[in-house]
């Protein structure tokens, strides 16, 4: 006990950190002086560097290029929210269109929400984005393209009949353009176009081969069809309209449309920019058509309305016939008892 007494306690020194050296720029070139490599210009070539200050600036460069390329991904293509259009405004054609949507709803009502507006009906040259500053570069490849388009067309007036009804992939219905010369001519207009856009750096999204149409009926306008289990339209819907000649339209006007912005009073869409070619003489054949039309569409009902009328008719007579003889003797019978 006496010796464990006697110990002295020995003091503890604090411990120091060693305090660790930060190489030096002349340091770290002395030492890769001493490797294979010491050419300035295998450095380069190897990503050596031997300055603080040089690797603080690759660091920046790196990280810029890394946030320019995260950029690159994350930017997607903007949807298109303008096209370049004919507009359709033959009666007789508007007339035949709502015929067909009539008749189609009057068979399934659900789809009345899918019908495009006949104040809308228009022939699509081109669709694309547009930004602020590239509207008024359209607005400038259109009234740079007018003469050029004049041109081609020579003077002569470009009839666009219109034939039958097509789909694609059954969600959307349109009206067919019948096959001729007429068609060619369109494609080249459309082309002109495309190329006058594409010349003021303007994207063209559509990359689809040209087919001119005029729609009519969208399953996409309609979403709760798809939930009630309609997901395709049945060709029976239209089959009385396939082979009906709907008309001609004369082209008059091309216009520059925003898909956005709000629709003018006559329902067409807000128009940017126009070419047009002149007034549209309609022709007295089309307008003698437009009545034979409406006569059929009279007859039509007026006939539907007698056939009813002649079904009911009948009807009643067979329920006249089925009254027994039996039955009609026994109330003779009771009768004769009564007096």
């Amino acid at each position: 006990m006496l010796k464990k007494k006697k110990r002295k306690k020995k003091k503890t020194r604090p411990k120091t950190k060693k305090k660790k050296l930060k190489p030096t720029a002349a340091c770290l070139d002395n030492l890769l002086a001493e490797l294979p490599f010491a050419n300035p210009e295998i450095k380069k070539e190897f990503g050596i560097i031997t300055s603080e200050k040089s690797l603080k600036k690759k660091r920046k460069r790196t990280l810029a290029a890394e946030s320019e390329d995260d950029a690159g991904k994350k930017k997607k293509p903007q949807r298109p929210n303008y096209f370049v259009s004919i507009p359709v405004t033959n009666p007789k054609i508007l007339t035949g269109i709502e015929a067909i949507q009539d008749a189609i709803i009057q068979k399934d009502h659900r789809f009345s929400k899918a019908m495009i507006p006949a104040g809308t009906l228009h022939i699509t040259l081109l669709v694309t984005y547009l930004g602020n500053e590239e509207v008024n570069m359209a607005v400038c490849a259109m009234t740079e393209m007018k003469d050029t388009l004049l041109d081609m067309l020579q003077g002569k007036e470009l009839v666009l009949p219109f034939h039958g009804i097509g789909h694609f992939r059954s969600e959307v219905a349109f009206v067919q353009m019948a096959e001729g010369e007429h068609v060619i001519a369109l494609t080249k207009i459309a082309e002109t176009v495309k190329k006058s856009f594409e010349e003021k750096g303007i994207l063209v999204t559509d990359s689809k081969a040209f087919k001119p149409h005029l729609t009519f009926m969208k399953l996409s306008r309609a979403p709760k069809l798809r939930s009630q289990g309609i997901k395709k339209l049945d060709p029976k819907l239209y089959e009385n309209f396939e082979h009906h000649k709907f008309g001609e339209e004369r082209l008059a006007r091309l216009d520059l449309c925003s898909m956005q912005k709000k629709k003018q009073p006559n329902g067409y869409y807000h128009c940017e920019a126009s070419i047009d070619f002149g007034e549209k003489h309609v022709a007295e054949p089309d307008d003698a058509e437009l009545v034979s039309l409406s006569k059929r569409l009279v007859e039509n009902a007026v006939l539907k309305a007698v056939q009813q009328y002649l079904e009911e008719t009948q009807l009643n007579k067979n329920r006249h016939a089925d009254v027994s003889p039996s039955k009609t003797e026994e109330n003779l019978n009771d009768n004769e008892h009564r007096k």
